[in-house]
């Protein structure tokens, strides 16, 4: 592969920031494909996820949905995307390596040398076999800082392997500080290209009390919020520029109660949680929180729904620019309205590159 392929990849398109989004491969049962997105307002792809074995190995997780399934006129979600990235040139796709299910393994991996460098021979090997810009690591989460220490140094191993001149690589964190203390964030940040700060799930079904799962300023001091996730990483050292802020394409249900604060009585829709195409529930009036920053509707089969909408998203996107960070993502894009006009994509995008 030639240098001057990322140079080539980030400079390809006029724009200044990224707004990126996360594409789960499941989304494929649902008969969502990556062709339905607006490519006119997305200039990074995160394909969501490639497995991770206890001997380092970097896999895909699911061959028929990623390789085989008929997708979009080609065969599977990834190959969808390698095809989409012919057609607009300015798209960067990477493959994001873990999540949920990668919680036990990534530990044991990383705290290994020879692990770490199995890990990131098979990494590149599966990038170049399929023509991707890079990897994203989604280790839920170094939970000391033996495994920050660690999590370091799977990141040295996978630059030899992925030198920053050809590929990018990137991490999902989350915004949490009790995570966030365990890496060293300024050495991190000279291996990472981007840290996508996962700025939501503050409250969920896991939570005593309900609240704004995707606040950009808390309503006390023991609260996190988007906000405090970007001061402690940039007074950790990390560029402004090399932050990315998390936009959930999903909203939080906290039933009967009628807003933040109250002891979490349970939980409706999918596991605690609504698409945002879904949002607002029926027969129910969207609010917007202007303090929080925060959307919510309140009342039928999902109580109290805390979520984005396109005014939080302007008002995050501003936060951005202000801040000088290197944009947004979004988990995930298939949730997101259809209605450009409700779009947080969009929303998002239009906001960043408007004077």
């Amino acid at each position: 592969m030639s240098s001057s392929r990322k140079s080539r990849i980030t400079n390809a398109s006029n724009v200044m920031y990224t707004n990126a989004v996360y594409w789960p491969n499941n989304r494929l049962y649902k008969g969502d494909t990556p062709g339905a997105l607006n490519y006119g307002c997305i200039n990074r792809v995160y394909y969501a996820f490639a497995n991770v074995t206890a001997d380092g190995g970097v896999f895909l997780s699911d061959e028929w949905a990623d390789a085989r399934a008929p997708c979009d006129g080609v065969q599977g979600a990834l190959g969808s995307l390698m095809h989409l990235k012919q057609r607009y040139p300015h798209l960067q796709v990477i493959l994001s390596i873990g999540g949920g299910a990668s919680a036990e393994t990534f530990p044991i991996v990383a705290s290994s040398t020879i692990l770490r460098d199995n890990f990131a021979r098979s990494a590149r090997g599966l990038v170049e076999a399929s023509g991707l810009d890079g990897i994203d690591i989604v280790w839920e989460y170094p939970c000391n800082p033996q495994q920050g220490n660690d999590f370091l140094a799977l990141m040295a191993a996978i630059r030899l392997h992925l030198p920053e001149d050809h590929y990018l690589l990137t991490a999902a964190l989350p915004a949490a500080r009790a995570v966030l203390q365990n890496i060293d964030h300024g050495r991190a940040s000279e291996y990472l290209d981007a840290i996508n700060l996962v700025a939501y799930d503050f409250f969920g079904t896991w939570t005593p009390k309900g609240g704004h799962h995707a606040q950009l300023y808390s309503m006390s001091k023991d609260e996190e919020s988007g906000a405090s996730g970007v001061q402690f990483l940039m007074a950790s050292g990390v560029p402004a520029n090399k932050i990315l802020l998390g936009i959930p394409c999903f909203g939080r249900s906290f039933l009967n109660v009628t807003g933040p604060g109250h002891k979490n009585r349970g939980a409706g829709g999918e596991d605690g949680s609504f698409d945002y195409s879904q949002l607002p529930r029926k027969g129910t009036k969207e609010q917007v929180d202007k303090r929080a920053v925060a959307a919510q509707c309140v009342g039928g089969d999902g109580g109290f729904v805390t979520y984005d909408n396109p005014d939080t998203v302007k008002i995050k996107a501003t936060f951005c620019k202000q801040k000088g960070l290197g944009g947004l993502f979004y988990w995930s894009a298939p949730s997101d309205s259809k209605d450009s006009k409700r779009s947080l994509i969009t929303a998002g995008f239009r906001t960043l590159h408007s004077s």
